[in-house]
């Protein structure tokens, strides 16, 4: 949910919408040039009471993790004089409203260097969060805290989307304060590479959510999902989030997707680092030189990305395409997540099993299966089958891509090796959400605490 470190209004004004389609396909780039970007989110919580770390404070604090993080050559971004983030090399670190820490990987090359860098960032954050007596959650949803006694960070962006978030749904202040994924942004070399892609990775959101359904827990004790966090995206704010139906209609491009896109309504503009409330407002008006926030302005290339990373689908289209639909979890879920989807994506006999498999699924199965999903994971019926004979095949096609990759680490290994913990939940059909109400309800003793020891990093 980060957004832009500039003051705001930078770049190119914005002409016509072919010029924001041709921005989207900038980032078309050849094979040999494809990256993979990985995002992760993480609770941090107080060692001596699992409380939440307040932004600032005597005792354990987020800022103090900022801070501390600057030894390891991080840069601190500031917001009216105070940290909000950090930036190294292609990377970043920032928060999410309730304090939630999220590394920003840079794009590499391999799942072996993007895990590399989950667990050397997870290193750098223990080894701060030792000293000041913090620890850090890998959950898909806070287990324990309500709204009330989560702190709200100092981004200006977040105090705008918390006073509309009640206006368009009931649990988006849940999403912004109490919910974790890990995300991964993977490429493409055309428009036609792009909507393909984009086709098969919605569709197949819901296996990734359940593959890695880990949020069962809320305010002590049992929600009655495996991933929560999955479920209270369906009723954020409809107006930008879901399965886009429309991408696999005829004439799906980079143009269709700023046409919508535009209609989405807009949360802010961001001007000399000030947020300016444009909730609810239309980025057509804006165009026009008619929004009543900036009467006569029209708006910049990074107005335009700011609006987008104001958008949450299951996949989301900037210059790159994100992928939406997994909790947080343990370092090992972390590096599985870009392994699954690479394979997927980026092989190409891969990708044509994939749209195979889901080209004949109807707008209101892949939705019915998107709800079903946090509900009941790999359990979640499909057709004649279960999602969890679906992630088998799924997962048969993504080592099949990354075999055909062939890219090894040092020893010899290449990629598949990531997927083997998916494997093994795929074939027992439990998901991790299922593991921890087994404990919770046996070895946790009907309390949540133990998490704040088993599932810390």
């Amino acid at each position: 949910m980060s957004g832009s470190y500039s003051d705001g209004g930078q770049g190119p004004v914005i002409e016509t919408i072919s010029e924001m389609a041709e921005h989207l396909a900038t980032g078309c780039k050849p094979k040999d040039r494809w990256r993979i970007g990985t995002e992760h989110e993480k609770f941090g919580f107080r060692l001596s009471d699992h409380g939440p770390l307040p932004y600032e404070g005597e005792g354990p604090s987020v800022r103090k993790m900022l801070e501390g993080l600057t030894r390891f050559g991080w840069e601190q971004v500031l917001e009216n004089g105070k940290p909000i983030a950090l930036k190294r090399e292609g990377a970043s670190v920032s928060l999410e409203p309730g304090g939630q820490f999220e590394l920003s990987g840079a794009p590499l090359e391999t799942v072996h260097q993007t895990c590399a860098e989950v667990n050397s960032h997870l290193r750098e954050v223990r080894a701060v969060a030792d000293e000041i007596g913090a620890g850090f959650l890998g959950l898909g949803f806070s287990p324990k805290w309500s709204l009330e006694d989560t702190p709200m960070m100092p981004k200006g962006r977040y105090a705008l989307m918390k006073a509309y978030m009640p206006k368009v749904g009931t649990l988006g202040h849940q999403m912004m304060f109490r919910s974790c994924t890990v995300q991964v942004n993977l490429d493409f070399d055309s428009e036609a590479a792009m909507v393909k892609m984009f086709r098969v990775s919605l569709a197949l959101q819901p296996v990734a959510t359940a593959l890695f359904a880990n949020s069962p827990f809320s305010d002590g004790k049992p929600n009655g999902f495996m991933s929560y966090r999955a479920h209270i995206w369906t009723d954020t704010d409809n107006n930008r989030t879901g399965m886009l139906p429309f991408v696999f209609e005829d004439g799906m491009g980079f143009e269709r997707y700023v046409e919508y896109a535009l209609d989405v309504p807009m949360y802010f503009v961001k001007r000399k680092g000030e947020y300016i409330d444009a909730t609810g407002l239309s980025f057509r008006d804006f165009l026009d030189g008619k929004l009543p926030a900036l009467p006569g302005e029209r708006p910049t290339m990074e107005d335009f990305d700011d609006h987008l990373s104001t958008i949450f689908p299951e996949v989301r289209l900037k210059t790159f395409l994100e992928m939406r639909g997994a909790d947080g979890g343990p370092w090992n879920r972390l590096c599985a997540l870009p392994a699954f989807w690479t394979g997927i994506l980026y092989d190409d006999a891969s990708l044509d099993a994939a749209w195979n498999l889901v080209k004949d699924w109807s707008v209101e199965e892949r939705e019915s299966l998107r709800r079903s999903a946090a509900k009941e994971a790999l359990h979640a019926p499909f057709r004649d089958r279960t999602l969890q004979d679906i992630a088998r095949d799924v997962l048969a096609i993504s080592r099949d891509g990354l075999r055909a990759r062939g890219r090894p680490n040092g020893h010899g290994e290449n990629e598949t090796i990531f997927l083997d913990e998916l494997d093994a939940i795929a074939a027992s059909g439990r998901s991790p959400a299922r593991e921890l109400l087994q404990r919770y309800h046996s070895g946790w003793e009907h309390s949540v605490d133990p998490a704040f020891r088993e599932c810390a990093y």
